[in-house]
């Protein structure tokens, strides 16, 4: 594995993380402990240090169940590691509708009461990278700012970052309490964030790229007959997975392949080391739940990519047709 700073004031961390919500939530019936101690002890044991969550991160019945999941089977590895967790959002699972629609709450106690929460679940001191999960349309990002720079005074936050917030929310946020990572879907398929990685570099903030494989997509492990559970599985209604979609991405894919024998490489791994090429600062944090996966997504940060190269990939991008992309849960405002 190797190893890359977060922005220019962030802390160092794996080139590969683990996003670890598809093994509580939105990806199937939440996996066993005794699997994901498996997945996570070999995670450590490859040199990931970079793991991500978030309070929501669960299911009906447990709702927390990913931090508790988390703050159980990483104590033991809690200080070689960088977590990160996020605030401000809760899932109406009362709406029937899967994806959930969120509901944001940056307000001063809802913060208050989520950080506690989840140090409490996690069964740590400190969050090492504390995210607001989505913008809050009702609480200035001053005043969300100023909340988080009162728990990095008191040493429960050491870092703090936004997700999927726009340019604005970076810059007001930044000027009252530094930011260290925006997090934001960011894919070959979802590249609608690259507008914003001039002012990233400007303010010295590093990316932190989720779905960064569009959902499993962009593994070429998927076919028109791969079946997803309509209750538990987002990507039963994600449109990069309709039927018809395969042969829209033909081109994309194939794309992908020809890369990956190029560079002696697997199309998930050219899809990550692109990103990883394009930017010191940017962090993709795949999920899995294989073992397997886990070894081939740290790979990709061996796999270099010249700059024209990589050139030559979004030109292609920009040129070929494909279907489009789950592009988020919808947010009540």
């Amino acid at each position: 594995m190797k190893y890359r700073k977060l922005g220019k004031r962030g802390p160092v961390v794996s080139a590969i993380g683990m996003g670890c919500m598809g093994m509580s939530h939105a990806y199937g019936a939440p996996i066993g402990k005794r699997e994901a101690a498996e997945l996570l002890a070999k995670a450590i044991d490859l040199g990931y240090t970079f793991f991500d969550t978030a309070e929501v991160y669960g299911t009906a019945d447990c709702p927390y169940h990913n931090e508790e999941l988390l703050g159980e089977l990483l104590k033991p590895f809690r200080k070689k590691i960088v977590l990160s967790t996020k605030f401000g959002m809760r899932f109406d699972m009362e709406s029937g509708r899967v994806p959930y629609p969120l509901i944001p709450d940056s307000s001063r106690d809802s913060i208050r009461r989520s950080v506690e929460g989840s140090l409490s679940r996690l069964q740590t001191d400190h969050i090492d990278i504390y995210y607001q999960h989505r913008p809050d349309p009702n609480v200035p990002i001053e005043e969300v700012a100023g909340v988080v720079q009162d728990l990095i005074k008191e040493g429960k936050v050491l870092y703090w970052g936004l997700s999927e917030a726009p340019v604005e929310d970076i810059r007001r946020a930044d000027a009252v309490c530094p930011l260290t990572a925006i997090q934001n879907r960011y894919s070959m398929m979802a590249r609608w964030h690259e507008t914003l990685f001039p002012v990233l570099e400007e303010l010295g903030i590093g990316f932190v790229a989720f779905s960064p494989l569009a959902n499993g997509l962009l593994s070429d492990r998927y076919t028109v007959s791969s079946h997803f559970d309509a209750g538990t599985d987002y990507r039963a209604s994600m449109p990069q997975f309709r039927s018809e979609s395969y042969d829209k991405n033909h081109a994309l894919m194939k794309l992908l392949r020809r890369m990956a024998e190029e560079k002696n490489a697997t199309p998930a791994q050219v899809s990550l080391a692109w990103m990883l090429c394009k930017k010191p600062w940017i962090v993709p944090i795949p999920g899995t739940r294989k073992v397997e996966r886990l070894q081939e997504n740290a790979g990709a940060a061996e796999i270099v990519l010249m700059s024209e190269e990589v050139s030559q990939i979004d030109r292609t991008l920009d040129a070929i047709s494909m279907s489009d992309v789950f592009g988020g849960t919808k947010v009540e405002r």
